[in-house]
């Protein structure tokens, strides 16, 4: 069951027109109240001021985009996260149907500005601050603020904006789906701006349930109803569409196949900003049931080691496991643990482009994140009500019985590294999806 989480935001976010400069000050609120108590956490400059603007619109247009939802189901929008640090502004978002997950990337060299205060933050995007970026001009600057610039004391004469949302559990989950898929991902083409005009160009006109497939015929690139050899399988091409008029501004555009063709992602080049788009390989299917990390999460892991994580790294800082596993004496398969869990609970995210893993703390406190990932607490709780017989068990085989939510028996089978069930669950997805809770019980008692 979801529970209710509050955004409180000081006031709205809002922007002011000086001349040729748009001003942008984005209202922020987290849990965390170090973080909440900063009045700012970024002030300045956006070099490339109008493409800048250009992707924060095609952010907010995904956020409120919609691909396999009916009115009735369509949830409540959420609000994007901005990560301020190293240098670097990433502004990270879910399509409500949680099928489309992307990000901006503000880096270095298009930054001339002031960073306060490194973390995490819901900002507000709200409609007059969406409708303006729309109309930032290129020859205007844009300034930005995550946060006041102006030190000062809340009150209760101060107004406090609500929004009352579901809290996003789906929307955190698919943040630690989301940087697995990223990780192992392979570059397959890389397009120049007249390639990518072309490519879209083929892109259907209308909506359509069939699957398409990225492939280079020749020199060109085009989207087909066929499979051909080393083609990327496009579910849901439709979607494409949120980005189509960011193609005629790019520098080049970087394509990314997965092993498994359940997804695929691309990388749109501007030089001194960069978006990431991740697509799942269908609208019905949301990243956060994907479970790509629960397999890794079976062997549970100090809280307080996650803590002391949380509190060493900064936000948007390299996470490199093996130089931490070497500079702080800790092993490396407690190291890949931890990384799993860091990952499974949000607070890590993959850069495709320069192949990192980056640190993110969250503006959710620890104990709300480390509560989700339902399917493995069922499976532990199968494993604490010793509901599981084992029929035969050798060093490459195991057959067990296993007791099902609605008192029907499932038989779970490993047969060297391969595990099969015979719920649902397994039926229906196999392990594409992350493993049932029956093979993940097997997995922690027996292994």
């Amino acid at each position: 069951m979801e529970t209710e989480f509050i955004y409180q935001y000081k006031k709205p976010s809002h922007f002011l027109q000086e001349e040729k400069i748009k001003i942008f000050s984005f209202s922020h609120n987290t849990e965390i109240d170090e973080d909440n108590n900063k009045p700012c956490f970024f002030y300045g400059n956006i070099i490339n001021s109008f493409l800048a603007s250009k992707c924060l619109s095609v952010l907010a247009n995904t956020v409120n985009s919609h691909f396999a939802l009916t009115p009735g189901q369509i949830a409540k929008l959420k609000d994007p996260i901005v990560s301020v640090g190293a240098g670097e502004l990433h502004f990270e978002a879910f399509s409500s149907c949680n099928s489309v997950y992307a990000r901006v990337n503000i880096l270095k060299n298009g930054i001339d500005g002031d960073f306060l205060h490194s973390g995490t933050t819901n900002i507000d995007f709200n409609n007059q601050t969406i409708r303006a970026f729309n109309n930032v001009q290129q020859s205007e600057k844009l300034l930005i603020g995550i946060g006041s610039k102006e030190v000062h004391v809340i009150t209760e004469k101060h107004k406090t904006i609500e929004k009352k949302v579901t809290l996003p559990n789906r929307w955190i989950k698919g943040l630690g789906n989301v940087q697995v898929f990223l990780s192992e991902m392979e570059l397959a083409f890389q397009l120049t701006k007249f390639e990518a005009l072309q490519l879209f160009k083929t892109l259907p006109n209308t909506p359509t349930k069939s699957e398409y497939y990225l492939t280079k015929a020749g020199a060109n690139y085009t989207f087909l109803p066929i499979e051909r050899q080393n083609s990327i399988k496009v579910g849901g091409i439709h979607r494409l569409n949120l980005i189509q008029k960011l193609i005629s501004s790019v520098d080049s555009l970087f394509i990314y196949r997965h092993k498994t063709q359940q997804s695929f992602a691309l990388i749109l080049n501007f030089k001194d900003i960069q978006m990431t788009y991740l697509f799942s390989n269908s609208v019905y299917r949301g990243f956060s049931g994907e479970g790509k990390l629960l397999e890794d999460l079976t062997n549970s892991i100090s809280s307080n080691l996650i803590n002391g994580m949380d509190n060493y790294f900064k936000t948007n800082e390299v996470f490199n496991p093996t130089l931490i596993s070497v500079e702080n004496g800790i092993d490396l398969r407690v190291m890949n643990n931890l990384q799993s869990n860091l990952s499974g609970i949000g607070l890590l995210g993959y850069n495709l482009f320069d192949n990192n893993y980056f640190y993110r703390r969250l503006p959710f406190k620890l104990e709300r994140l480390l509560s989700f990932n339902p399917r493995l607490k069922n499976a532990k709780k199968i494993v604490e009500s010793d509901e599981i017989k084992i029929l035969e068990k050798t060093e490459t085989f195991i057959k067990a019985i296993v007791k099902g939510s609605t008192d029907i028996d499932h038989t779970v089978i490993k047969n060297n590294d391969i595990y099969q069930c015979t719920c649902n669950w397994y039926t229906t997805n196999e392990n594409n999806r992350g493993l049932c809770k029956h093979i993940l019980a097997v997995k922690i008692r027996h292994e």
